[in-house]
């Protein structure tokens, strides 16, 4: 697939980019364990995080301008890209902030003499997704870097933009040579850059099939690797949830980024049949409003999905849904305009049978159900290959946080739909991957601890 920018509001091609040869790949690879070994490891703490900060800082300055690169190359409506921007910087001032704590010797209070350093480890090769492009990159380029590692990034094909605009940040910084390498790199050639030993770690946030992939061959080649991958997050209305700020905690928590999101609330779970069938309702009434338009504009409600082939995967989805005995509440068609645009939409009445009861929908899509009592609930909720979050509405949070103890999930919410910061740990189990990002977690998945203990006399 090539590097190509297509505005996913008229399906206009914009611009294709030439993919990294062969002979750039390992000149970059050659580049990145050069800065590692000769430079950027043995800068202290203080001075990697002032890099960090000062690309948070240069962030910031062109809000503006990055919030555009995300609405032209994969539809993001404009408000939400701000947004995205203003998280990418917080999650780089946090590390930069917080580096020199996280990485401090831990002295073993038990074993006089003995610590734990914290070091790098080498070259990560980062692989990331469309969806958030600068997010999703921030997580893992901010601890790692103050942590002393040097990155490969191998971003989406779709938003090749936005992958040179966040690359140009670092080098707008100062930082040396090598320290972070956009790649435009084919998948074969992303296998090499697995396999070289030079490159001694592996990041992928993307599909399920993608992180098997990945983590197969990092396996094979003994390297760490960090996988955060899909999800159907559920949200559970119990019977004593206020039903207002349940409908408004499902319906923000399904449109987070016109429900392209790994973590936004698929799957929604009412427990009793009367509250139900009001819950369905409310919740299609509030999809009823969206309004299909120009996601530059900040009036816009409804904005398209990033992709033609991500269109097509959902309308087949649907599809099969229907031949699986699901029935359409809302949508459900292609809107007739230009652009990649689908309905608003919402499937009940989904059995087990059905091929849609463990897939993911990744778009303005809901799957409805309604059951009897919280056991059920509990059962349906964790009825899925996946286990990212969850999310809990009810009046009573010591019944809340009870129930989550009993949900499969890497992260479940009380009363609010999933939400991310920096301080916050994300991540996921069963085929949601493994491994954390964000908060103090995430600065240690690629790191040395090393033990270096002392004799002591006597």
């Amino acid at each position: 697939m090539p590097y190509q920018t297509i505005n996913p509001t008229t399906g206009e091609l914009i611009k294709t980019f030439d993919e990294i040869s062969d002979e750039e790949l390992d000149l970059s690879i050659k580049n990145a364990q050069n800065a590692f070994e000769t430079d950027w490891r043995h800068r202290a703490v203080a001075e990697r995080a002032a890099l960090v900060s000062q690309v948070a800082t240069l962030l910031r300055s062109k809000s503006d301008e990055y919030a555009h690169y995300l609405t032209l190359e994969m539809g993001k409506r404009i408000n939400e890209a701000r947004g995205e921007v203003a998280l990418s910087a917080a999650i780089l001032d946090y590390y930069a902030k917080n580096a020199e704590k996280f990485l401090a010797p831990q002295a073993l209070p038990d074993t006089p003499g003995a610590e734990l350093r914290t070091e790098p480890i080498g070259v990560l090769l980062a692989i990331e997704p469309w969806n958030f492009p600068y997010y999703q990159v921030a997580r893992v380029a901010g601890p790692q870097l103050v942590a002393g590692n040097v990155l490969l990034l191998k971003h989406a094909e779709n938003v090749p933009q936005s992958a040179l605009a966040f690359a140009r940040l670092f080098e707008e910084a100062g930082a040396p040579r090598g320290v972070y390498t956009n790649i435009f790199a084919s998948i074969e050639q992303v296998g090499r850059v697995i396999d070289d030993p030079r490159v001694r770690g592996v990041t992928v946030t993307g599909s399920e099939r993608a992180g098997a992939a990945v983590a197969e061959r990092s396996g094979r080649n003994l390297k760490k690797s960090v996988m955060e991958l899909g999800g159907s997050d559920p949200v559970i209305v119990l019977e004593d949830a206020p039903i207002d700020a349940a409908l408004d905690i499902a319906y923000s928590g399904r449109m987070l980024n016109n429900g392209q999101s790994c973590v936004a609330s698929k799957r929604i779970i009412v427990v009793g049949k009367k509250r139900g069938e009001a819950f369905l309702d409310g919740f299609v009434q509030r999809m009823k409003k969206l309004s299909a338009g120009d996601p530059a504009d900040p009036t816009t409600t409804l904005a398209p999905v990033s992709s033609e082939r991500a269109l097509n995967l959902l309308l087949a989805q649907i599809e099969t849904a229907k031949k699986g005995g699901a029935t359409i509440a809302l949508g459900g068609k292609r809107i007739d305009r230009p652009g990649f645009y689908i309905e608003p939409t919402v499937l009940t009445n989904i059995t087990a049978t059905n091929p849609i009861y463990t897939e993911e929908l990744f778009g303005p899509v809901a799957s409805f159900y309604v059951v009897q009592d919280e056991a059920e609930a509990i059962d349906l909720a964790n009825a899925t290959p996946f286990g990212l979050g969850a999310s809990v509405c009810t009046a009573d949070v010591d019944r809340g946080r009870a129930l989550a103890s009993r949900i499969d999930s890497g992260m479940v919410f009380i009363n609010q739909p999933a939400r991310t910061t920096p301080h916050l740990p994300f991540g996921g189990i069963k085929n949601s991957g493994f491994g954390r990002e964000l908060s103090e977690l995430g600065i240690g998945e690629f790191v040395n601890k090393k033990l270096v203990y002392v004799a002591q006399n006597g």
